[in-house]
């Protein structure tokens, strides 16, 4: 058995590859390499011996076969401390492999491409490069498998002081590998899964999830828990693919807060800004521009949104900069900062600027909770909210201003933790109630924090009133229409008190829940 050192390479990703082949050679290793790998390196100026070379075996059937064969495998496989093993390579003049370096063909990237067909994203299952890849691993006690471009480095320095790689840094790079393989085949079976022609629908019998780790955080919610960032695999979207433009890392609550605003502010089609608190929104305004639009969300909680989280839907100016930089704010984010607004920022380097770009943006379209034991999987609300679409049920209709403050005061109720109420006029909130046990806690809290402003406002519900005291609340603060998604059996009664007193109310048949 020859006692020369080898190397196999065959990558999708080619980044660092040549150097990493070039600092290989000088060490010793012959370079073993398949197709367009192999084109890349010998244009690099290094000299390649052709898998095929080893197999004694073309490849064929377009590319599909080149690395499966007895004389990759074996190379791979060898226990070269077991005489019998040793004996067995001899014999069939197998050398066995010091170094697997391997990265798949591109499926997630492939299928997420916009048209992609059918058949393209088949020929981007690779076969044989994640049979290299388990095979390797699974002997890492033996030999090395690489599918990071970024260990190429720190792999190099160790060969160069001790020769060899460690024990310590095989096992490592085999735990890489086995989730770079189960990730790829999670990716595939989602793709299999979600295809008409599976039958399974939504939901199949065994769900493969796959994240990349951008980032670890400092700790959870609080100090004395551990956490991490992951995205999700292929082409993330949404704020996993966000740009930070200055300011501290960001928090696990920082990323949580920026969750719920983000997603409550691409309810709006005019300019909004959305503040959020321990993740509900405490002040949600609308308007002509950008500025106003945060002046309003300001006024409808300044005291909540004080180190708070703020979205908002339109490119942030330097004027509307300057009306933010006014208070501390954890985190604004926008699709896009103007050059003055990012400028006035600096000034207040604690606050993290994020870019997030809404068009065209891969939003998620599952919700998943963790609970003890497994998952909760549910699809996402996405569904416009439209209140005109409801029933009135009361003797007087919503007035044009009602209408818009009631469609205005949902779109904010459905991003509220229930039980959910929002006082709201036709473009900002005047008092939130969230998270309550009860419905007419959520109201008592929602109207005393609205105080006056109560009075010719509208009422939003994200369910329905068990019970007419909701009703009597909003009549004693002076709200003047309410709307909520209907379906107790009391409806008849706060009905009868909304025609009393002359309230609107409006049935949606919509429940918002969000826990």
């Amino acid at each position: 058995m020859s006692d020369s050192r080898r190397a196999l390479i065959s990558v999708s990703d080619k980044t660092g590859v040549a150097q990493f082949a070039e600092e290989l050679s000088r060490l010793g290793f012959e370079i073993i390499s398949t197709g367009g790998t192999a084109r890349a390196l010998r244009e690099a100026g290094l000299e390649v011996t052709d898998a095929s070379e080893v197999t004694g075996f073309p490849e064929i059937l377009g590319g599909r076969v080149k690395t499966l064969h007895p004389h990759i495998h074996a190379a791979i496989l060898a226990r070269p401390d077991l005489d019998e093993q040793r004996q067995e390579l001899e014999k069939y003049g197998i050398t066995p492999l010091e170094l697997v370096v391997v990265n798949l063909y591109p499926f997630e990237q492939t299928v997420a491409r916009e048209g992609v067909s059918h058949e393209e994203a088949v020929e981007n299952i690779d076969i044989g490069g994640p049979t290299m890849l388990r095979a390797a691993a699974k002997n890492h006690a033996y030999l090395a498998v690489v599918v990071n471009p970024q260990r190429y480095g720190p792999l190099i320095e160790e060969l160069k002081n001790s020769g060899r790689i460690s024990a310590e840094t095989r096992f490592s790079l085999a735990a890489e590998a086995f989730s770079h393989t189960a990730g790829y085949d999670a990716a595939i079976a989602s793709y299999f899964n979600t295809r008409p022609e599976t039958g399974t629908g939504l939901y199949p019998e065994r769900l493969n999830l796959s994240f990349i780790k951008l980032q670890g955080l400092r700790y959870g919610e609080n100090p004395q828990q551990e956490a991490a960032f992951y995205a999700s695999t292929g082409r993330p979207g949404g704020l996993a693919a966000a740009r930070q433009l200055q300011g501290k890392e960001l928090s696990f609550n920082n990323l949580n807060d920026l969750n719920a605003a983000w997603e409550a502010v691409l309810e709006f089609e005019e300019p909004t800004a959305v503040a959020v608190k321990h993740a509900n929104p405490c002040g949600v305004g609308s308007a002509a521009n950008l500025k106003d639009a945060y002046s309003l969300a300001f006024e409808a909680d300044p005291i909540s949104i004080f180190g708070g989280v703020v979205a908002l839907n339109r490119i942030v100016d330097g004027e509307a900069a300057r009306e933010m930089s006014k208070i501390f704010l954890e985190v604004v984010a926008a699709p896009q900062f103007t050059a003055e607004a990012v400028a006035v920022f600096k000034v207040k380097k604690d606050i993290r600027l994020l870019e997030v770009n809404p068009a065209g943006n891969r939003r998620d379209h599952f919700d998943i909770k963790k609970i003890s034991g497994g998952i909760l999987v549910q699809t996402i609300d996405r569904q416009p909210v439209d209140v005109t679409a409801g029933e009135v049920v009361t003797g007087r209709a919503p007035t044009d201003q009602e209408w818009a403050a009631l469609n205005f005061a949902q779109k904010v109720v459905k991003h509220v933790r229930s039980n959910a109420i929002v006082i709201a006029g036709k473009n900002m909130t005047y008092g939130v109630g969230a998270g309550q046990m009860s419905r007419i806690g959520a109201a008592k809290i929602a109207l005393g924090q609205a105080g006056e402003k109560a009075r010719g406002a509208v009422l939003g519900s994200d369910a329905f009133f068990p019970f007419p005291d909701t009703v009597e609340e909003a009549v004693k603060a002076g709200v003047t229409a309410i709307v909520q998604p209907g379906g107790s059996q009391k409806d008849r009664e706060s009905i009868e008190l909304c025609n009393r007193h002359n309230l609107a109310m409006v049935f949606t048949g919509r429940r918002y829940f969000k826990h």
